[in-house]
Parts: C-alpha cells; sequence; structure tokens
C-alpha cells in the first residue's frame, strides 16, 4: 500500500526535539521527505537518525527563525530542487520568560514575537509561492491555548500565540478560493522541555508524550483533507471553526 504522502515534500520547523520532532518523524512514516528545520543540530541529526531508521528521507536546515534571510535562501533551495512545497508545519515557538508585564525586559519580548509570530509571517511570505504550486498545498501551525487565556504572568507567550491565530486565520481567508488549506493545531499540554520548564510541579507522566499529539496533525497535511480555516484541539479531539458563524 502506498503512503499517503509518499513523494511530498513537508517542511517542520522546531523539528529538533518535542512536538516538532515527533511531527517531522510521523510526517516521514506517512512517506513524506522531510525538510526538518532548528537551532539545534545535534537534535536534528537524531532525528535523521530516527528518520533513516524507519526507511525515510531527510533535508537537514540547521537555522535560527529570526534569521529572515535565512528563511528566504531556504525557499529558494526548495524552489530549485523541488519547485513546489506540499506541507508546511509551524511549530518553532519559544516561551523564554513567565514574568508581569512591567517586569518583562524587551529583549525576551521581542524574542517571542520575533519566533511565534514574525517568522511564521516570512514562512508564510516566501513559502506560500511553493504551496500553490502543489496540487494539495498544507499548512498547520501550531498554537496554544494560552491564545485565548488572559493569565497572569503569561503575557508575551499568550499574546504572541493569539497573533498567530489572527495571522493565521487571515491567511486561511486569503488562501480559500485555491489548492491550500490553511488551519491551527492546539496540543494542549504536552510532555515537552518547553512545558515542564513552565510547569515543574507537574509529574510529566500524566501528560501525553509528543509522539501521540503528532500523530493527529499527519492527517490535517494529507491531500485529501479539505478543510481549512479551522482550529484541532487534541484534547477533545474536535475540529473547530475560528469563531461562531456570523
Amino acid at each position: 500500500m502506498t503512503a499517503p504522502l509518499s513523494g511530498r515534500i513537508a517542511l517542520v520547523t522546531g523539528a529538533s526535539r518535542g512536538i516538532g520532532a515527533a511531527a517531522a518523524l510521523a510526517l516521514a512514516k506517512a512517506g513524506a521527505h522531510v525538510v526538518a528545520v532548528a537551532r539545534t543540530v545535534g537534535g536534528l541529526e537524531e532525528l535523521d537518525d530516527q528518520v533513516r531508521a524507519i526507511g525515510g528521507e531527510a533535508t537537514l536546515v540547521p537555522l535560527d527563525l529570526r534569521d529572515t534571510e535565512g528563511i528566504a535562501r531556504l525557499a529558494a533551495a526548495l524552489h530549485e530542487r523541488y519547485g513546489r512545497l506540499d506541507v508546511l508545519v509551524g511549530n518553532a515557538g519559544v516561551n523564554p520568560v513567565l514574568s508581569p508585564l512591567d517586569h518583562v525586559e524587551p529583549k525576551a519580548w521581542e524574542e517571542t514575537f520575533a519566533v511565534n509570530v514574525t517568522a511564521n509571517w516570512h514562512l508564510i511570505r516566501v513559502m506560500d509561492p511553493l504551496l500553490k504550486r502543489s496540487e494539495a498545498g498544507r499548512a498547520v501551525f501550531v498554537t496554544s491555548g494560552a491564545a485565548s487565556r488572559a493569565r497572569a504572568y503569561w503575557g508575551p507567550y499568550a499574546a504572541s500565540k493569539a497573533a498567530l491565530d489572527t495571522l493565521v486565520r487571515t491567511y486561511a481567508a486569503e488562501t480559500a478560493a485555491t489548492n491550500v488549506r490553511v488551519n491551527l493545531f492546539a496540543p494542549g499540554p504536552t510532555r515537552t522541555r518547553m512545558h515542564q520548564g513552565a510547569y515543574p510541579g507537574i509529574d510529566p507522566a500524566t501528560m501525553p508524550a509528543p509522539e501521540q499529539v503528532a500523530e493527529k496533525i499527519v492527517p490535517l497535511c494529507l491531500p485529501n483533507f479539505t478543510e481549512t480555516g479551522k482550529l484541532y484541539d487534541y484534547r477533545s479531539g474536535t475540529l473547530k471553526s475560528f469563531r461562531p458563524p456570523e
């Protein structure tokens, strides 16, 4: 039986660990050639070993997503090598500080928005032409429940994820009449380093592993998935509209 993503090119950001690494491996298992982007070379090499072990293929791209020129070079390289992009998973995210707003350092605020929002805008800007060259371009961006909850001390992260949600909603609306489908994915609490850093008192064993969560990203990337402008909530297993019908 042919793998559902056989012959397709899938770009995953934040692919060196956590949900990003698990998503990259899951997409490779589904037959995709994975373009794995992350800052940590060692983590990318570990992922490459895992992908090779299942007979898959990956291209490793060590890149800090704050390097906007680097994102543009990556798009140019994909265009030259493949002429298209079939799947984009915007997973990379940071939460460098939990602090009252008046104590947040400008550097931490700027880093949070640079990675969580601006980098994804640059990805959309330069990868959109490649996604449209695919007969079924699929884009999935990883969000957070924090985007809709104004909780104390989570200001930079929550605001950045709310901005990401609006960015993705806009992109979905702008591509609704094309072959590109754009959706959000909310993993909820997951056994990752980021979550453990924010909640050190919670037993990681009580949360799903990244591999469990990432399996649910794959269906959103398939050519036969035609929904767009939706939010998949892992905890409830439901696909939701961004907002109630007007």
